[in-house]
């Protein structure tokens, strides 16, 4: 079984309206449904996100923009009666239920505390005292990542130690990323993943695997 952990990138585009969730982020849950694969997640992860996905798919920005051109193009002329009267039709649909949607994110993300495939682990003390090791490091993150890597590492360990010889990070954040934007290793985070026996993707579907870190140390 592979073993995958998630960030808060997924955790936002698991959370988003559903004309919009992309496919490949909930292909990873259907994986865990299906028992393919399990997910892991940092709690800390669910707080992060509600703020960022109520802000991103807010659909009063978008709405009030095009309404304001439809009063400015009815103006101009360059609209008719019945074409702006269906835009706006269509715009109110949108941001009701998108609105909708937002109100229950709650609801969404505590479906993945409760999922039998997902795992939302809190930071141990054992993942608090390696977060403190890496401020050591000539990481250059900022304290939160610190405690996200601490928490990966940590646990990715405790799973190699169960057995898994399968284990990845799906990890949107350049931050935290073995590489840089040239695709070349950055160490020594690139080392810290390759001695916990985890490989880095830089997407959700786990396509890219020339940009990951390199393979699990015996």
């Amino acid at each position: 079984m592979k073993h995958v952990f998630v960030e808060t990138n997924w955790v936002v585009e698991y959370g988003a309206p559903d004309h919009v969730r992309p496919p490949k982020a909930l292909e990873l849950v259907e994986g865990a449904e299906g028992g393919r694969l399990r997910l892991y997640l940092p709690s800390i992860y669910l707080t992060e996100a509600r703020h960022p996905i109520r802000k991103k798919f807010n659909p009063r920005a978008t709405s009030d923009s095009i309404r304001s051109y439809l009063a400015w193009a009815s103006k101009q002329g360059t609209l008719r009666a019945g074409d702006s009267e269906a835009i706006r039709r269509v715009l109110d649909e949108h941001k009701s239920t998108v609105l909708s949607e937002l109100d229950r994110v709650d609801e969404r993300l505590r479906l993945l505390r409760v999922h039998p495939g997902i795992e939302v682990f809190p930071l141990s003390d054992d993942m608090l005292a390696r977060a403190v090791e890496l401020s050591l490091q000539n990481l250059d993150l900022k304290p939160f990542d610190q405690a996200i890597l601490a928490a990966v590492l940590v646990r990715a360990r405790e799973l190699r130690d169960s057995g898994a010889d399968d284990i990845v990070f799906c990890e949107l954040d350049g931050d935290l990323q073995p590489w840089d934007k040239d695709g070349r290793p950055k160490e020594p985070l690139q080392t810290l993943y390759a001695d916990a026996g985890v490989l880095v993707y830089g997407d959700f579907a786990m396509e890219t695997p020339a940009k990951r870190s390199s393979l699990p140390r015996v």
